[in-house]
């Protein structure tokens, strides 16, 4: 903490790197701020070769507040390292890791009391040696190669963020929120984490074993009747719905219903239809006390038992365990 008892977090910045993990966590911080009576609060520093302006991966030049140097003159609370990608000619996503810019993160880690990554920013954490034994994330599309990089990390692709230790590892860039969220927990509390979500109009804190994907968000469909069938099955999950029902909405028979579902979601009907209702119930037994009846009832499960074997095959776990792990407390 600094002389008026703030806490100094540390971001990092370089050519390219991508602006929303720049520019998300600031915000949050600052929210937590004006959601407490205490003084107790962040000061966010940028910090960067030399103090001039870096250009985003979005285009957007942003100053530095500090030279690394300086940054690594003085004790760090909470240390952040972002990341920036390049895309090649056949669309593959690499992660981008500067060998200077990755003995300055070893340097100011070395100073820091929590030492975090956004996204991409792990490869930086993982070439530094900060992730070597620690189980870790990163955004989807460079998972594999961080653990070929990193054999000795223990990489997990599916969480939003992980803690180990004093590490704490996110994955996609809008992860970068929750992350920040979940650091203002840890430091002020979850009520307090809990208003600032509220002001920033997030739908849910997400705990850090939330999958990085969602049912309506994972599967996209390349035709519009697929999606649109998509839409009808999410505006009538607690009814039943069969594939006879769904070939008559969409005017095709029984047999070619279960070839377009194959061919664009590479699944079933029936299949895709449990996991938006075990997606659904999720959200329930997150943000609610209802009962096991209740949520087997508004997800269309109908009982009970449907709604635990469906949670023992897609999520090897119970609803009443899952609950217990990421039921969020209402403010």
């Amino acid at each position: 903490m600094d002389a008026t008892g703030r806490r100094l977090i540390v971001i990092v910045l370089f050519e390219g790197v991508d602006l929303l993990d720049v520019t998300g966590p600031p915000e949050v911080f600052s929210l937590a701020l004006r959601e407490t009576d205490e003084a107790a609060g962040y000061q966010v520093l940028l910090a960067a070769r030399t103090m001039d302006p870096v250009t985003t991966g979005a285009g957007v030049r942003i100053l530095p507040d500090v030279t690394f140097e300086a940054a690594a003159a003085g004790g760090i609370d909470t240390l952040i390292v972002p990341g920036a990608v390049e895309v090649d000619a056949e669309r593959r996503v690499h992660p981008l890791v500067d060998p200077e810019l990755v003995e300055w993160v070893r340097v100011l880690a070395g100073r820091t009391h929590r030492i975090t990554s956004v996204c991409v920013g792990a490869h930086l954490l993982a070439a530094a040696g900060l992730l070597d034994g620690k189980r870790a994330t990163t955004h989807w599309s460079t998972a594999q190669r961080l653990a070929a990089d990193h054999p000795a990390v223990r990489v997990d692709a599916d969480p939003i963020f992980i803690r180990e230790d004093n590490v704490w590892t996110g994955a996609g860039i809008s992860a970068c929120l929750d992350l920040s969220l979940a650091l203002i927990a840890d430091d002020l509390g979850e009520e307090v984490a809990l208003r600032v979500a509220r002001q920033l109009v997030m739908y849910l804190k997400r705990p850090s074993g939330q999958s990085q994907f969602s049912v309506p968000l994972e599967q996209v469909s390349s035709t519009r009747r697929i999606e649109d069938l998509r839409h009808h099955i999410l505006r009538r999950v607690a009814e039943p719905l069969t594939v006879a029902d769904l070939a008559a909405y969409a005017h095709v028979s029984d047999r070619h219903l279960t070839r377009l579902f194959k061919t664009e979601l590479g699944t079933t009907p029936h299949a895709y239809i449990e996991s938006v209702r075990v997606e659904k119930a999720r959200h329930e037994l997150e943000s609610s006390d209802a009962t096991l009846e209740r949520v087997a009832s508004v997800c269309g499960f109908g009982t009970v038992d449907t709604l635990v074997r469906a949670f023992r095959r897609r999520l090897n776990t119970t609803p009443t365990e899952y609950r217990r792990r990421f039921r969020v407390p209402a403010p």
